[in-house]
């Protein structure tokens, strides 16, 4: 019987950086080694695995089939090995985190971050609120929640910007708007960000609206989309594969730029946040069901 492959931590690290950062240099930069050393530590993990893990051409770094799986051992991996690190050394990071997220940021893969979180520091008592970002907010502020994932102003300068992106008109392949008539559009309930940056977009330029659907989370405005009952603003990077970015169709303003933001109560356990916040900050973001 051939002998079951074994992979080295180290490599496995390095394979990760460099899956997370997709760029040799910047892996080597996070693990504070050199890039010839990323590279022969990736090339003795494919070795191992027997499989090719990522493809590159003069621009571009890409992770194959088996490198996403390979990431996702990886991390499994290395989290086991910390966590009985850190209980054989009495380490073992305690507390309690109030974690609050915007609700359509819990359609990316937040809750694999936040799993693979628990399973790190099972000590950690994790208490998650899905909400709107605004309401999130008003809570952190008042002390209820220790750390918030928020749609935020761009440039607002306001906690640590995980990602950028900017808001689009989203509508089915096939939605139809008749010239001069009212736009029919899906919004979260007031306040809201996206309702007020889309609303807002639409009066300055002239466009009258109506609203369709109210909806206080994503998998209404999700449903009303694919219903065909209107059309709603969200984030590019956000969109499901169904639903088209038809902003430049219907020659629609466009509503402008906004921030995924981590935003921490300076009273809570700087620890405890500082841990969550490290493992959410360079993770892909993109909605479940995408590459």
């Amino acid at each position: 019987m051939p002998e079951s492959p074994t992979f080295d931590p180290i490599q496995l690290k390095s394979f990760l950086a460099l899956a997370e950062t997709r760029n040799f240099t910047r892996a080597a930069e996070r693990l504070g080694i050199s890039q010839p050393t990323v590279s022969q530590h990736v090339r003795k993990l494919e070795q191992a695995a027997g499989r090719v893990l990522v493809t590159r051409d003069t621009r571009v770094l890409r992770l194959t089939d088996n490198g996403d799986a390979m990431a996702g051992f990886a991390r499994t991996i290395l989290a086991a090995n910390d966590a009985a690190t850190r209980y054989f050394s009495g380490a073992a990071m305690r507390g309690r985190l109030r974690f609050g997220t915007a609700d359509d940021l819990a359609i990316t893969g937040l809750p694999r971050i936040l799993r693979e979180f628990r399973q790190l520091y099972p000590q950690i008592n994790l208490e998650l609120t899905v909400s709107q970002s605004d309401q999130l907010h008003r809570r952190l502020k008042a002390g209820a929640l220790d750390l918030v994932f928020v749609k935020w102003v761009s440039g607002a300068q306001e906690g640590e910007v995980v990602k950028q992106d900017t808001f689009a008109w989203v509508g089915l392949e096939q939605t139809v708007l008749e010239p001069g008539a009212p736009v029919p559009v899906i919004v979260y309930p007031a306040p809201s960000l996206s309702r007020k940056l889309a609303l807002d977009a639409l009066e300055q330029a002239g466009r009258t609206w109506r609203v369709t659907c109210t909806t206080k989370q994503i998998s209404g405005v999700l449903a009303a989309l694919r219903a065909g009952i209107g059309i709603a603003v969200m984030p590019t990077s956000l969109v499901p594969e169904d639903l088209k970015v038809i902003t430049k169709r219907f020659d629609l303003p466009p509503v402008g730029d906004v921030d995924f933001t981590l935003i921490r109560n300076p009273l809570a356990n700087t620890e405890v946040v500082d841990a969550l916040t490290q493992a959410i900050m360079g993770r892909k973001l993109t909605p479940l069901g995408r590459r």
